[in-house]
């Protein structure tokens, strides 16, 4: 099995026995449904569509709040309603998460680019400005490329190599360590 997904509950910290203190983000991984099977012979590649979150109330095309496609081995088999648990990380050390991170709306160029702030004093017009955005005449535009106010945060953010720190087969718990992308309750996806 290739992947999970799951629901971000919140950060906490674990003891480990040398006396270490380890951050951790626990992850509610409750037992996706395989929505759909993907062969060689059919598609053209070995996956799996697995259903997150089921609907109360389901539709013909929608019963899912959430899908997401893994690819799997050749060798591997799975059938449709087949449940997919967090137990499939058991011997994972590492793992890839996915997230969107959270969303900080529309921000100047101090909060978003790190800029440095203009002269406080009263004579200056220039406290949280960007400056200047370019040459005069020529070329008589701005530079493609220019850090400039805009659209900060919820932007899909993917993690290598996150160690798992901690695993609870029995309520659906996974434990990543550090920070995870993402406002509490967001969805994550968890990749081998």
């Amino acid at each position: 099995m290739s992947g999970i997904i799951g629901k971000k509950i919140g950060m906490t910290r674990v003891m480990q026995d040398d006396g270490r203190v380890i951050p951790i983000t626990v992850i509610h991984c409750e037992p996706n449904e395989v929505a759909q099977v993907k062969t060689v012979e059919k598609d053209g590649y070995p996956a799996i569509v697995l259903g997150f979150s089921k609907l109360k109330k389901p539709t013909k095309t929608k019963k899912f709040a959430h899908l997401k496609e893994f690819r799997i081995e050749a060798s591997e088999t799975f059938n449709k309603g087949d449940a997919v648990t967090c137990e499939s990380l058991k011997d994972v050390e590492e793992v890839t998460v996915m997230g969107v991170s959270k969303g900080k709306g529309f921000q100047g160029v101090i909060k978003r680019h790190n800029f440095a702030c203009g002269p406080m004093s009263h004579g200056s017009h220039h406290h949280r400005e960007p400056g200047s955005i370019g040459a005069r005449a020529k070329p008589g535009r701005v530079e493609k490329g220019k850090k400039l106010p805009g659209h900060m945060g919820s932007a899909q953010i993917t993690l290598n190599k996150v160690k798992v720190a901690y695993l609870d087969a029995e309520k659906n718990l996974v434990g990543l360590k550090g920070a995870v992308p993402g406002s509490r309750g967001g969805i994550i996806i968890i990749t081998k």
